[in-house]
Parts: C-alpha cells; structure tokens; sequence
C-alpha cells in the first residue's frame, strides 16, 4: 500500500533548531528506506521565505501498522519536529511508477 505523508513542523522559535538536529537522522533512515523500495519519494515543505516547515513523503508499506511502526521510529517524529502527521493513502500514477528517484 502507498501512503502520503504529511508531516507538519511545529512553529515555535526552537522549530527550525529541532529539525537540524533530527535532519540527519531523517536523512540516513530515508536513505535506508530508498535503497529498500520503502520511501518513494520526499520533499521539505517550505514557506514564502523558503524556510522548512514540514515535509511531504510518499512510502510503500505492507500495510497502515507498518507506517505507524515507522513513525515510532522516524526522526522527524522521535525529536518533536513535526506537530502534526497526516496520512493518507494513495498510489503513485502510472508516468512516476517504477521510476528510481534521483539522489541530489
């Protein structure tokens, strides 16, 4: 099953502080989850200023459990950096299917 991710940042002054410091954590584990086929896609979610305030995932997962127990380990989630974690499921259309994202 495939899954949208949305993971919203809190907006206090120690927001951005919180995310460096999980970010290579976050990273290194979505890495992992490239290289596995788990996470398919991802992107920081920026604001008019261009800073970070979120990100927006598309992973694979067996089922809803198995995202949930990836969330108990998720940086992002682990060091308070997103405030707010909406999911829901979709599936990646057929132009995108089967296509290894780039690493930048």
């Amino acid at each position: 099953m495939q899954f949208l991710i949305l993971g919203y940042d809190g907006e206090d002054d120690k927001a951005i502080e919180r995310r460096m410091t999980a970010r290579p954590d976050h990273i290194a584990l979505g890495d992992k989850m490239r290289d596995e086929g788990t996470m398919l896609y991802g992107a920081a979610i920026l604001d008019e200023q261009e800073k970070m305030i979120g990100s927006v995932l598309i992973c694979e997962f067996e089922s809803r459990q198995q995202l949930d127990k990836w969330l108990e380990i998720e940086p992002y989630v682990k060091g308070d950096v997103w405030k707010k974690v909406e999911v829901k499921s979709c599936r990646v259309g057929p132009s995108f299917a089967g296509l290894k994202p780039q690493k930048v």
